[in-house]
This record gives C-alpha cells, sequence and structure tokens, in this order.
C-alpha cells in the first residue's frame, strides 16, 4: 500500500527547515529592504524567549501537584521510592558518564581547549534542563550564557 499525501500524519520539519533557510538567504539578498524583517523576526524571537521564561516559572508548580495526585493514588510508596531511586541512579550516572566524559573528550580533541571552562559556563541551562525535563524552557538560558559567559557569535548561537 502506497501512502498518499492525505495519508501521512505529522508535520513536513524538513520542508519547514528548507522554507526558513531559504527564506532567510533571500532577506539577506535584498539588502536594506530584508532588514526590517529580519529585525521584526529578532523581535519576535526575543518576545518569545521571554514568554517561555516566564513560564519556566510556573511550570514546576503544575508538576508538582500532577505528580503529589499520582503519589496519593498510590498503594506501594516503598515501591514507588525504591524503584524511582534504581532510576535516578541510572540516569545520572549515565549523564555523567556521557555529558562529564565523552562529550568533554570529544570537545578537547576538535578544539584542544579545556572543557570544562566552557561547561562551567552553561551551569544555569544544565539546572533549567534538569528541573524542568525541557529543551525548549531551556533554550532562552542556553542562548543566554552561551552568548554571554562563552562570547560565542550570536549568529551561531
Amino acid at each position: 500500500q502506497i501512502p498518499v499525501g492525505t495519508e501521512i500524519e505529522g508535520m513536513n520539519i524538513l520542508g519547514l527547515v528548507l522554507f526558513a533557510l531559504v527564506l532567510g538567504v533571500a532577506l539577506k539578498k535584498l539588502g536594506q529592504e530584508g532588514e526590517d524583517l529580519i529585525r521584526f523576526f529578532n523581535s519576535f524571537n526575543e518576545a518569545t524567549m521571554v514568554l517561555v521564561s516566564w513560564i519556566m516559572w510556573y511550570v514546576p508548580i503544575g508538576i508538582m501537584f500532577l505528580v503529589g495526585s499520582k503519589i496519593v493514588e498510590m498503594e506501594d510508596i516503598m515501591l514507588l521510592v525504591t524503584s524511582l531511586g534504581k532510576y535516578i541512579f541510572a540516569s545520572v550516572l549515565g549523564h555523567f558518564i556521557h555529558g562529564g566524559i565523552i562529550l568533554p573528550l570529544i570537545y578537547f580533541a576538535s578544539t584542544r581547549q579545556n572543557p570544562y571552562r566552557f561547561l562551567l559556563g552553561l551551569i544555569t541551562p544544565f539546572a533549567t534542563a534538569f528541573a524542568t525535563c525541557s529543551s525548549s524552557a531551556t533554550l532562552p538560558s542556553m542562548i543566554k550564557c552561551i552568548e554571554e559567559n562563552n562570547r560565542v557569535d550570536k549568529r551561531i548561537s
């Protein structure tokens, strides 16, 4: 069975990315006329980042009540605590090995710079990512820390 265009579910992310790239190139090619639209998109991006940071402050409260309601419904709390403890230990150990050893070795091998100095400038986004489990919520603080603490060019970040 060959799917027809209307039978395929989901977004066409590749098409969206390609359109964004082509639009960006076209706006740069327009020169001064395209700068107005580029400034609009930059302002829209900044406003979105502010909204996401506001939402980030209230999400932990909602998650606390969602998790709390599920804990109250459980019959055996010790089973929950031991299972969750094992999961947290495995997750933290895996993240430590990957993010604390493997990725810094790759960074050092490619740049010959201290990877831990670079990572030290990203403590705030890491804490946000750990607390919210959301890459979307972490994005504004990651961009800010990359630009301010690690002095990465805004065009790259």
